[in-house]
């Protein structure tokens, strides 16, 4: 399922146009708190984010006999942290009836929606 990509100057956008606000200062906020998500999340610490859904860190195990994909050669992969989401109540409920016709392919993609 394709869908088009929102960047972050998408979203600083789609917050000037709603609120007004200068955009120098959408972006200083939408930067500390991409920061804050980001030095939280590395520290080991969850985010939970009500009605939309919750970071966390999970422990992925090593392996000793793991494959480069590019090389294909054998190496041994040390246990190692990944970022996991899931989502919240409200977000499952908003895109639960969303079909494959309905996500525009990247191609189609127009502007964000307000």
């Amino acid at each position: 399922m394709a869908a088009k990509k929102l960047t972050k100057a998408d979203v600083i956008d789609a917050v000037y146009q709603k609120t007004g606000m200068n955009r120098k200062e959408i972006q200083l906020v939408v930067d500390h708190f991409l920061e804050t998500v980001k030095n939280t999340l590395a520290g080991g610490t969850c985010i939970e984010l009500r009605g939309f859904g919750t970071f966390e860190v999970r422990i992925r195990k090593g392996r000793q006999k793991a494959r480069n994909p590019k090389t294909g050669e054998l190496v041994s992969v040390n246990s190692h942290g990944i970022v996991a989401f899931r989502s919240g109540r409200d977000l499952k409920q908003d895109v639960w009836n969303i079909s494959e016709a309905e996500v525009p392919s990247p191609d189609e993609s127009g502007g964000v929606e307000s």
